[in-house]
């Protein structure tokens, strides 16, 4: 479930006009106007990178004399409350990662009503309506804000940035459930919409089979169970999602599904906290005179340790694991049915990250990535997979900026 490639003016003027109207017609019975501007709030921010690379291409050419500048995010958010009960909401995104230069227009990355029905000491219960973030795994809902991150990059092989759209948001109604238990809260998540397919789903899926489209007429489902402990040392959830994808190649149409699972835990300390994840995932793709059938199951997992030296540095260590196919794990099968190389089937990454936050709007941040296959590498970045080298390295650095 998904962002959306471009941003459409029509479905721009579509959405505003619908949370405009919502907007007054109830300040109109509720609050007065100085009253509902009092509620405003304008928030955005900005993050560049410089991306090295040994081998192989990230987010640009990467690989090539000093880098890649082409990894950039720009986001401006704006919330109101025209009802004590009541937040509308919208965040226009621009984000670049190597690929097209179209790729950085301004896209709605998320614009909803959010509806509070019950607001107590026991319980919230509440609705959105529009377009949402998927609640998916410890980070997607805030993936896009840099000082959300633990890392520049999440863990590739559970947020993956090459496939971002399959994950980030939907156009639907979504509902949430906080229960205040004795113990702790228990959080629940629910969303029904349809998945916003980007020109990057295509291409990453379905590299080496020409150029299809893929569209969603079909309405997705994704849900989380999240446990957080009264002092929130202790964090647990479970996520899950069906999605279901229409594609259209030269030769013929198919249907691709995607059904992942993921377990997130978390523990938290006053001055480090340990994170891990793991994730299966079952993708498959089904119909008549298309390249290939196929149904697989894949895994995916990372364990994260992250420590504050103090309030304004801290630092990581994450190993991170991916791999496509669990009864080919090796690709072995794969490169010999002439589908690309092996090890793009695959990728373990060891990572060690640094932070520094001068000033609470201001982040300077570097990370170091050793990689063992190309299994999450962006194929718009390299079109040709049996060019890639197995085994490369990556640095990263970054400067966010918010207010």
């Amino acid at each position: 479930m998904i962002a959306s490639k471009s941003f459409r003016w029509n479905e721009c003027r579509a959405i505003a006009a619908l949370l405009g109207t919502v907007v007054m017609g109830l300040s109109a019975n509720a609050q007065s106007d100085e009253q509902v501007l009092d509620t405003l709030q304008v928030h955005g921010f900005l993050s560049q990178a410089l991306v090295i690379t040994d081998d192989n291409n990230f987010f640009g050419h990467s690989s090539r004399d000093e880098g890649s500048l082409e990894f950039t995010e720009v986001g401006l958010n704006v919330s109101l409350r025209p009802h004590q009960d009541v937040l509308v909401a919208a965040q226009v995104l621009s984000r670049r990662a190597g690929g097209d230069s179209s790729d950085a227009e301004a896209k709605l990355d998320y614009g909803l009503i959010d509806y509070q029905m019950i607001s107590d000491q026991e319980r919230t219960f509440g609705i959105q309506l529009g377009r949402f973030k998927n609640p998916f795994g410890f980070y997607n809902q805030t993936r896009d804000v840099a000082f959300t991150r633990p890392s520049i990059l999440l863990p590739q092989s559970i947020y993956f940035d090459r496939t971002r759209s399959i994950g980030i948001a939907a156009d639907g109604v979504s509902i949430y459930l906080d229960e205040r238990i004795p113990t702790g809260t228990l959080r629940i998540r629910g969303g029904l919409g349809r998945p916003q397919t980007g020109s990057d789903l295509a291409r990453q899926l379905f590299a080496g089979n020409g150029r299809p489209s893929v569209s969603s007429s079909d309405y997705s489902v994704i849900a989380q169970v999240l446990y957080e402990h009264e002092n929130s040392n202790f964090v647990a959830a479970i996520s899950a999602a069906d999605v279901k994808l229409d594609t259209n190649f030269t030769e013929g149409a198919g249907t691709f599904y995607f059904q992942p699972w993921i377990a997130s835990i978390q523990y938290n300390q006053e001055l480090w906290n340990l994170t891990a994840e793991f994730a299966l995932r079952k993708q498959s793709l089904q119909g008549d005179n298309i390249p290939r059938n196929f149904e697989i199951t894949g895994q995916s997992w990372y364990l994260q340790y992250q420590r504050m030296i103090n309030q304004n540095w801290s630092w990581l260590v994450r190993y991170d694991s991916l791999i496509n196919n669990n009864n080919d794990r090796s690709g072995k099968s794969f490169e010999a049915n002439g589908l690309g190389s092996a090890h793009s089937q695959f990728a373990d990454d060891l990572t060690f990250g640094l932070q520094w936050t001068p000033h609470p709007q201001v982040m300077l941040a570097g990370e170091y990535h050793h990689v063992d296959g190309t299994g999450w590498l962006p194929s718009q970045d390299n079109p040709d997979s049996l060019a890639t080298s197995r085994r490369w390295n990556m640095w990263l650095f970054q400067l966010s900026l918010r207010f």
